[in-house]
């Protein structure tokens, strides 16, 4: 599943006709880099491979001003089918992507795990700061926004909001858990 495939395909077949540029302030005001896995500096990579594949056309050439020429992109057919394609794994296909955090905890360094308490309170003051920093911007937005786009937006707060209650669930238990790793280091001593 491309999210940027998605998002450009999605953006030409809902918004019309569009050079490069205007994608990429369509990106910039909907903040995509903020709430999706795109890098609004990808997206003229990402055009010239939908291009290639035959997914988007170049309708024209425009030129605005001293601005440079800029190729005006449209969704082919099989452009269509392949966002179609997209749509419906985004919706159906869950994607939860692996945490290097977690292999971190599953390999720690036996000889100093006295330090671990701390790395997790320091990860869980970060996550409590992020958790704020999002509710706070959804504050201000959220006037902005039409009730689908807040539940979208909503989505990054309430994935925060587990991850804080699984790293207090996990430094509520770590005494007991370093104690393990302890007697498992001392077994195979």
């Amino acid at each position: 599943m491309s999210s940027i495939r998605l998002y450009i395909l999605g953006a030409l077949a809902d918004e019309g006709d569009m050079h490069g540029h205007q994608l990429r302030q369509l990106a910039e005001k909907e903040h995509i880099d903020e709430w999706t896995d795109i890098s609004v500096g990808a997206l003229y990579g990402a055009i010239k491979r939908l291009h290639a594949e035959g997914l988007i056309d170049e309708l024209r050439v425009e030129r605005e001003g001293a601005y440079p020429e800029r190729q005006v992109w449209t969704i082919t057919t099989a452009g269509r089918i392949a966002l179609a394609k997209l749509r419906e794994d985004g919706l159906t296909r869950i994607v939860i992507r692996a945490d290097p955090f977690d292999l971190a905890v599953s390999r720690l360094d036996l000889d100093r795990l006295d330090e671990v308490p701390a790395m997790l309170q320091n990860r869980l003051a970060q996550l409590r700061v992020l958790l704020a920093q999002d509710e706070v911007k959804l504050d201000l937005i959220s006037r902005y926004l039409t009730p689908l786009e807040l539940m979208v937006m909503s989505h990054k707060t309430d994935r925060l909001r587990a991850d804080i209650a699984w790293h207090e669930k996990l430094l509520s238990r770590l005494p007991e858990l370093l104690d393990e790793e302890r007697t498992r280091k001392a077994a195979s001593s």
